[in-house]
């Protein structure tokens, strides 16, 4: 085990992965009752933990859907849960992890009873179930709790945490389109020629701040496949990929830049890609032993990834609005591109306007303008690192569930 929770702490310091703490997309907490109404109980098959003495997941692992209802909720040292629906062919019963002591779960007729001893008082963040998908083939019932604050007796594994590494952040800067693909056409402009003037005035930018290194994936009007740029981020340990872009629309009339980050159906198909690959263990560096453990460490990666990009997004936008560029109604979209699908580098598109309205074109054009937009976007980058702290490297064990 020591082993193990070594070589996932060297895993999560490679990736550069800012908290263990998964951001959790959301899902219902009540599930259709189907199963419920015959009265017969699935199975309750195991408990499981991850995490360390601040945060600790709990996943119940079930054949079929059940409800929740908490009965202690861990303020007095002990979490007590009732799942209807589902109990164990035998009790269960364990040593415990992070801010669980011990465990026991006991069948109660179609129902189960958990019984959660704590290493101090938590809170319950959230909890959920999750049905069938992405290769796991049962249900899942994820509770998260959190130290609230009280004295917390010494956890089994403890968050370690190191300073900023001496070399400064990696920032590639992709340039939309290029080569047989010029993108979309204004008046007078192609996108490609747009995107390319823009990325070599950001990457300027940033060089001059002298706090960043910067890697273009063009340079010139040539044509880079989209997986390929991907892949460039990924190959060159990028902290941070934002993709330029100028939108068009039907309507002339529509105007202002808009930020795109990855969508939960585009999270899930970059899971599928990846998992989908005879070398995916290897390419992201992962254990490589126990698959179990390999797809938990990539939905925590993908889930760290997205809480990132959806901070630089918030950042990035904010500065945009404070330089008096215009924003798009529903600035912040989020969708399954390609350039968004690397699972351990967070990424964002720009859209920086629409090509397709006169006035957007011009400031796109205007070399003074578009200099003033990227010095926007230099701005926000500068905010994504300063405030958001991804430099600084949490180190623990597995987290439970592969939710």
């Amino acid at each position: 085990m020591k082993d193990l929770i070594t070589r996932l702490g060297a895993f999560l310091r490679r990736r550069r992965l800012a908290t263990v703490a998964v951001g959790v997309f959301a899902a219902g907490l009540l599930a259709a009752g189907q199963g419920l109404a015959s009265g017969a109980a699935g199975d309750l098959m195991r408990l499981r933990l991850g995490g360390d003495g601040e945060r600790t997941r709990i996943v119940l692992d079930m054949d079929r859907t059940a409800q929740g209802r908490v009965l202690e909720d861990g303020r007095s040292g002990r979490l007590v849960l009732e799942l209807s629906g589902v109990a164990p062919e035998a009790p269960l019963s364990g040593r415990g992890l992070g801010l669980v002591r011990d465990y026991r779960v006991e069948g109660r007729g179609a129902a189960a009873r958990v019984e959660v001893a704590l290493t101090s008082a938590v809170e319950v963040e959230r909890r959920f179930l999750l049905p069938p998908g992405d290769g796991v083939g049962h249900y899942r019932y994820v509770i998260d709790v959190r130290a609230n604050g009280r004295a917390a007796a010494p956890a089994p594994i403890a968050i370690a945490r190191r300073e900023a590494r001496s070399e400064r952040p990696l920032v590639v800067i992709d340039a939309g389109h290029g080569g047989r693909d010029p993108g979309a056409s204004g008046q007078t402009a192609r996108e490609a020629d747009i995107t390319l003037a823009a990325a070599r005035e950001l990457a300027a930018e940033l060089e001059r701040r002298g706090r960043y290194r910067v890697r273009l994936t063009r340079t010139d009007n040539t044509y880079v496949d989209l997986y390929r740029r991907v892949a460039i981020a990924r190959q060159a340990d990028a902290d941070l990929f934002i993709s330029l872009h100028a939108d068009a629309g039907s309507d002339p009339a529509t105007r202002g830049a808009s930020v795109y980050t990855l969508s939960e159906q585009g999270a899930g198909r970059a899971v599928r890609e990846f998992t989908g690959r005879d070398d995916w263990h290897r390419e992201l560096h992962l254990p490589g032993r126990d698959p179990s453990v390999d797809r938990i460490l990539l939905d925590i990666t993908q889930r760290a990834t997205q809480n990132r990009s959806a901070l630089f997004a918030r950042t990035l936008l904010g500065e945009i609005e404070r330089g008096d560029h215009p924003l798009l109604r529903r600035s912040h979209r989020d969708a399954g591109l390609a350039v968004l699908l690397a699972p351990d580098v967070p990424a964002v598109l720009l859209e920086m306007g629409f090509i397709t309205n006169p006035e957007d074109e011009r400031a796109l054009t205007d070399p003074r303008q578009r200099r003033r937009l990227m010095q926007s976007v230099a701005r926000g980058i500068d905010r994504y690192f300063a405030g958001g702290e991804p430099l600084r490297i949490a180190e623990a064990g597995p987290t439970a569930g592969s939710p």
